[in-house]
């Protein structure tokens, strides 16, 4: 990747390279989960899934190549501007629901080799509903406010004093694969609290509890090992003998399955780091 006048460009030294980073970085995003419709089974990344929140249903859309429905006529610069800027090629602002505030951290090689793979996906000419959202929250006026308590853009600098391997822990849990926006609990505007980071959600997706994940004793995985947590994102299974359930079998599917055991162990690390929230 070289970077150009501040604009993150593909090399084009080795492109198949580029795309085999971004499809690696595609299952670490888990873009799948939200960007492919499940009940009924719709097409890869043709978007359409509902998604319920406590300000009403978000349908995130279609991000494959298809110029009329999809991403087909963006360029890398509109890409980046979506995933580090929250906003789309005319500036519209993107609501939260899409984790940008958490995919803006992403290093511009890795936002380079995640569209390199994007563009090789198959097109699909469909799209989904919009929104469905109560009101006043269906005001894109009212992200505005929203960002200025609760978006900083820009890419996660590394930690000097921490190890490689807990950075790339950080890296992988608190940007690529955004696991706060799901295991952090939240404002009533909906802003991730980064005091109980991981600390556990009451009302996660589909109005769902979401674990605390961490180490406090009781109410996280404080008895986890690292091995533990390895073995859990790679095949679902818990310390107890038994294995996950409800979103997380998607999620391991999709994407901390398909990581590198590397990559696994530098999520345990970091989350073995973390301060214990005595949370949900």
């Amino acid at each position: 990747m070289i970077v150009l006048g501040g604009a993150v460009t593909v090399s084009a030294a080795a492109p198949e390279t580029a795309v085999a980073r971004g499809a690696y970085l595609f299952a670490a995003a888990g873009c799948a989960g939200c960007h492919t419709r499940v009940k009924p089974k719709g097409r890869p990344l043709a978007g359409g899934r509902r998604l319920d929140t406590p300000f009403g249903a978000f349908y995130p859309p279609n991000i494959t190549p298809d110029p009329e429905h999809g991403v087909g006529r963006w360029e890398l610069t509109d890409f980046v501007r979506a995933m580090r800027h929250g906003r789309g090629p005319d500036g519209t602002l993107y609501f939260p629901a899409f984790p940008y505030p958490s995919y803006t951290g992403m290093s511009d090689g890795d936002l380079g080799d995640l569209w390199a793979y994007l563009k090789t996906v198959p097109a699909v000419a469909a799209s989904g509903p919009g929104h469905d959202l109560e009101f006043p929250f269906n005001l894109r006026a009212l992200v505005w406010p929203w960002r200025w308590l609760y978006f900083e853009p820009g890419a996660l600098p590394p930690a000097p004093n921490r190890s490689a391997r807990w950075n790339r822990g950080a890296y992988l849990v608190r940007v690529v694969g955004h696991c706060g926006e799901c295991h952090t609990p939240r404002s009533l505007l909906g802003g991730v609290d980064p005091d109980r980071e991981l600390g556990g959600n009451a009302n996660g997706p589909e109005g769902k509890r979401v674990a605390n994940i961490t180490p406090h004793r009781k109410k996280g995985i404080g008895d986890w090992s690292e091995a533990d947590i390895v073995s859990y994102l790679q095949d679902g299974g818990l310390p107890d003998g038994d294995f996950a359930g409800g979103a997380m079998v998607e999620v391991i599917e999709n994407s901390t399955s398909r990581l590198t055991d590397a990559d696994r162990q530098a999520i345990a690390h970091y989350l073995k780091s973390v301060p214990p929230w005595d949370g949900s």
